[in-house]
């Protein structure tokens, strides 16, 4: 049995990257995958208790930084790496690309820091692809405060938003191949288009 394939969906909160999960879901289905949808912070029992006290509970940087990676190894080890070793698909909203631009950009903290947990969790392993919903911050800004009840991070000011975009595309330069950006102000029919032609690249 061939291994499957790693998906990620990452972007500022308001990017709208959750609409369009279950169309990639939805896409890798018709063509005979199996796939798995899971989420960062969370994705396991353990992992979704760790999401509780991180959008809900105020915490030193460091902190969030490292219960962040210990719901991934727990992510890791009992979702990910085992669906990807049966062959299905799994599709992810966030994972450690949303490390580097939220706890690098957003909070200041050292690049090192996270490369260095990186190494240690995930021992070389990552995505084969990552889509990246970028929108300016005034756009994001917009979309959240006509959401539900924001989280911690939702709440954050439209600056710490522009640090953890502007993280995000550094990476996407740093690593084209994997991340492929979208210009998440398109209409929906045009994004998904785009999104569409990406898979079938992977598929």
């Amino acid at each position: 049995m061939s291994s499957g394939k790693f998906i990620t969906l990452e972007g500022v909160d308001g990017a709208g990257k959750s609409t369009h999960l279950g169309f990639v879901a939805d896409w890798l289905r018709a063509q005979g995958r199996q796939v798995l949808v899971t989420r960062e912070p969370g994705g396991t029992p353990l992992g979704e208790t760790l999401r509780e006290l991180l959008l809900h509970r105020d915490m030193d940087a460091d902190t969030e930084l490292l219960l962040m990676f210990a719901a991934r190894q727990q992510h890791l080890a009992e979702l990910i790496q085992p669906a990807l070793a049966r062959g299905a698909w799994v599709v992810s909203d966030r994972f450690t690309d949303a490390s580097y631009a939220y706890q690098c950009g957003g909070r200041g903290i050292p690049v090192e820091r996270v490369a260095a947990l990186e190494a240690w969790v995930q021992r070389g392993f990552a995505p084969d692809l990552t889509l990246l919903f970028d929108v300016p911050p005034e756009v994001a800004g917009a979309r959240r405060s006509a959401a539900r009840a924001a989280d911690r991070f939702e709440r954050e000011a439209d600056s710490f938003f522009s640090r953890v975009r502007h993280a995000y595309l550094d990476r996407a330069q740093a690593e084209p191949a994997r991340i492929r950006v979208l210009d998440a102000r398109q209409g929906i029919g045009a994004l998904q288009a785009e999104i569409a032609a990406l898979l079938q690249e992977l598929a």
